[in-house]
Parts: structure tokens; C-alpha cells; sequence
């Protein structure tokens, strides 16, 4: 009890302070490759350039785990499970009481069900479209077969477990949106979310940001957008699916998919997002470099520096104290945002 009031303490103080006394979420990028092809992503273009996470990095970084709370470790990527130690990096972390969750592309979740029911606490996968869809859009053949067996195998084996989706909606997919829905019901998915495609930053490993012919290859027209709301409508439709919390997002949020798109033609602004990923979490590479979040710039490597060092250098410092969301270009257009109050429970 004691030590829940000191870490909400510190979280309030580096919300108001920008020292980081208490880190809630801490992103991990075990393997820099990936297994996809993925049409909106280029992490798997750099696939020949492999980097990891070893046992001694997630080893050194306990200390400043523990020393800042650390409640949850998201395992990202490329695709985490690629990293040959993925669960002896997983066992090090549980054996710290800190829960461990999964982001993949799914299509190595059946053979490894076991040690996943043991060493992570919930999957969350990437859903791009029905059958047909997903596998064009991942360039993996039988890639949604291969997710689907994957979830209703775990879910054979302890259907409690909780595996949610991810869906990322762009020109390719859009009028795809019901059939997605009705897929990830199907194949036994607990809720599933939706974002729009980030265009725009140099995330997902892009060495420099897409040019427009690169960009209106995901971006939907401005003629498109019609159609959009009319998709929209159709999902709004299930109401029971939102009521239930299926659907993650709120009737608002799923609009700011369209006008996300539409703040691109200047119809609207982009859509404003309360955000605080800098303040209650941050990201580490397989390189081991260290981002304040997947869409701002290195601030330094924990192979050189311990993770507190880093957080509470003078750059990061001022880069937290001068940060303003509403106005700093990368988080205007930013399509992933976290906002973790301090009384939140992971």
C-alpha cells in the first residue's frame, strides 16, 4: 500500500517536475527485423541489418526499472518472437513482478502458445483485413491462417487468455473495416482497436520521411473520403460492439480517423490528442538506443548510460519542460497517442 502512494507520488512529480521519479510503461524492441512485408511499414527493408536485445542488456536495465517503478514492459518490434532469447528476456523481467505484454504480427503465436501462456501476460496482435486483405497488405502468404490458428490455439488452451488486435485503417483497407470486425470476432479476439497510418514521421525505421507518391500509396484521396464516412457509418452501426467495448474506441475516436485523413486536405484540423508518453514511458531499440516514444529523435543508448541517466539528462530534461503537444509538428500529426493519468492502473 505504502509503495503504491510513493510511485503515484512520483508520478504526479514528474508530471509537474519533467524528472522522470517513476517510469509506469517501458517499450522494448527485442529484434529489429520482421517477418511481414507490410505495405505502411519499411522495419523489414533493414532486415539484413540485425540487431537484438541480449539477456545483459534487459539484466543492466532492472536497476533502473525498479528504481523508477516500472509497472509494465511492452514487447515491440520487428517481431519480438524472433529474438531466439525472447522468453529468457521475458522470465528476467517476471521474476521482477513486472508485467510483460506482447506486440506481433501473430504468425509464430501457435508454436510458441506454451511458453507464451507462461512468460506474457496478453498479445496484442496486428489485423489488417479479412483473409485476402491481411495477406496482401502483410505480403506474407497465409499470413491471416496463420494468425487465426495461432489465437484460437491459445485460446483452446486457456480461453481466459486476453488477446486483443490492432488495426491500422489507410487507402488500402478502408472499405475493408466491417470485414475486420467480423474476422477478429471470429477467430475469438477479446477487443480490437483502430488508428490511422502514420505518413508522415520517420518511425518504422524510415531513414528519411516518405515523399508524396510514397505517402498517397496509404493515404486515401481526397475523393475517397466520402466513401470513408460511409464506412464509418457502417461501423458505427454495431452498436453492441462499442457498448461492449469490442471496439476500444468511442464513437469520437473513430471519427478522428476520418478527420485525420481530412486535416491532410485542410477540411479540418488534426485531430487534438492529450498525450504524455514522455512522462510515463519510453522506448528502447534493439540497438539499445532510447527514444522519449516511437516518434522522437534518440536521446541516448543504454549500452553507454544507465536508463535513468538517460531520462534525466539535461536534453531530455528540456525536451519534456519545452515540449508543447498542441503545436510540436511530430505530435500534431502523431496517430498513436498515450495518456496515463497517475492514479491509472496498468
Amino acid at each position: 500500500m505504502l509503495q503504491s502512494i510513493a510511485h503515484t507520488y512520483k508520478r504526479y512529480r514528474t508530471l509537474q517536475t519533467h524528472h522522470i521519479s517513476a517510469l509506469p510503461v517501458v517499450i522494448l524492441m527485442p529484434h529489429s527485423a520482421c517477418n511481414c512485408r507490410c505495405v505502411m511499414c519499411d522495419i523489414w527493408k533493414d532486415n539484413k541489418n540485425l540487431k537484438q536485445l541480449t539477456e545483459a542488456d534487459i539484466t543492466d536495465l532492472l536497476s533502473s526499472l525498479k528504481k523508477l517503478g516500472t509497472r509494465q514492459v511492452v514487447m515491440s518490434g520487428g517481431e519480438a518472437l524472433l529474438n531466439t532469447n525472447f522468453f529468457k528476456l521475458c522470465k528476467i523481467l517476471k521474476k521482477e513482478n513486472i508485467k510483460v505484454s506482447l506486440l506481433t504480427t501473430g504468425l509464430s503465436i501457435k508454436q510458441n502458445a506454451e511458453q507464451l501462456l507462461k512468460w506474457v501476460d496478453d498479445i496484442v496482435v496486428s489485423l489488417d483485413g479479412g483473409e485476402a486483405m491481411h495477406d496482401a497488405i502483410r505480403n506474407i502468404p497465409n499470413a491471416f491462417n496463420k494468425l487465426k490458428e495461432g489465437v484460437e490455439h491459445i485460446k483452446s488452451l486457456k480461453p481466459s487468455y486476453r488477446i486483443t488486435a490492432r488495426t491500422v485503417i489507410h487507402r488500402l483497407n478502408f472499405r475493408n473495416w466491417p470485414a475486420i470486425i467480423a474476422a477478429a470476432k471470429d477467430m475469438g479476439i477479446d477487443q480490437i482497436s483502430f488508428l490511422p497510418a502514420d505518413i508522415s514521421s520517420h518511425a518504422f525505421n524510415r531513414q528519411t520521411a516518405w515523399a508524396e507518391p510514397k505517402q498517397h500509396e496509404i493515404l486515401l484521396s481526397e475523393h475517397e473520403l466520402p466513401e470513408l464516412q460511409e464506412v464509418i457509418y457502417q461501423v458505427l452501426d454495431k452498436s453492441t460492439y462499442f457498448s461492449t467495448r469490442f471496439i476500444a474506441e468511442s464513437d469520437a475516436k473513430i471519427w478522428d480517423i476520418y478527420n485525420y485523413y481530412a486535416a491532410f486536405y485542410g477540411i479540418n484540423p488534426f485531430p487534438y490528442k492529450k498525450c504524455n508518453a514522455p512522462w510515463v514511458s519510453t522506448v528502447v531499440e534493439a540497438d539499445g538506443s532510447v527514444r522519449p516514444c516511437f516518434f522522437h529523435d534518440t536521446i541516448g543508448n543504454i549500452r553507454d548510460n544507465s536508463l535513468e541517466e538517460i531520462l534525466n539528462n539535461k536534453a531530455a530534461t528540456d525536451f519534456r519542460r519545452t515540449l508543447d503537444i498542441s503545436t510540436n509538428p511530430t505530435c500534431v500529426k502523431c496517430v498513436c497517442s498515450l495518456h496515463l493519468l497517475p492514479l491509472a492502473t496498468l
